[in-house]
């Protein structure tokens, strides 16, 4: 069975770089205290790793 991340948003992106906003869009969110689950694999790590400082992220079996 494969691994989920539940990923929620828990600090604004407002101040951060255009390229964090990016990557903050493409994992899913748009507001604060929004979740989402996403899939594992290398390239979701990698957005969550980009964006580690603005996100709580929970693992999900």
């Amino acid at each position: 069975m494969a691994k989920k991340f539940k990923v929620t948003l828990k600090r604004s992106v407002i101040g951060c770089t255009q390229d964090q906003r990016e990557t903050v869009r493409c994992i899913g969110l748009r507001h604060r205290h929004q979740s989402v689950v996403v899939n594992d694999g290398p390239a979701m790590r990698g957005q969550i790793m980009k964006v580690q400082h603005l996100v709580e992220v929970e693992v999900i079996k």
